[in-house]
């Protein structure tokens, strides 16, 4: 294809613009796991307070990994999944309690 000619006889140089399609990123699940010796009030308050669950979530995500040995949490990308993984980690550590929370890809 030429280049359109503007009416005073010069060329407009137009190129065409690809975009490219951006994929998604992936997407991690944030993972309870279950242990006996963390109190269950304990979980429930860091599930609302880290990652912003109503307690009655949190309560339903405790009793399931309680019952099955672990709970999904939440699907996050990676650095919201990781970042708040560790601050479980961090506030469990700090009371005393192996509570766990890991994260996998989606």
């Amino acid at each position: 294809m030429s280049d359109p000619v503007m009416p005073d006889g010069t060329g407009t140089d137009l190129k065409e613009q690809t975009r490219e399609k951006l994929a998604p990123p992936p997407m991690y699940r944030a993972i309870l796991a279950n242990d006996d010796f963390t109190p269950r009030e304990f979980v429930v308050y860091v599930l609302a307070t880290v990652f912003r669950k109503s307690r009655e979530q949190a309560l339903r995500i405790m009793l399931t990994a309680h019952q099955a040995g672990r709970s999904i949490i939440g699907v996050y990308t990676y650095d919201v999944a990781a970042s708040r993984s560790e601050q479980v980690k961090q506030m469990a550590r700090d009371a005393g309690y192996p509570l766990h929370v890991y994260v996998e890809e989606v």
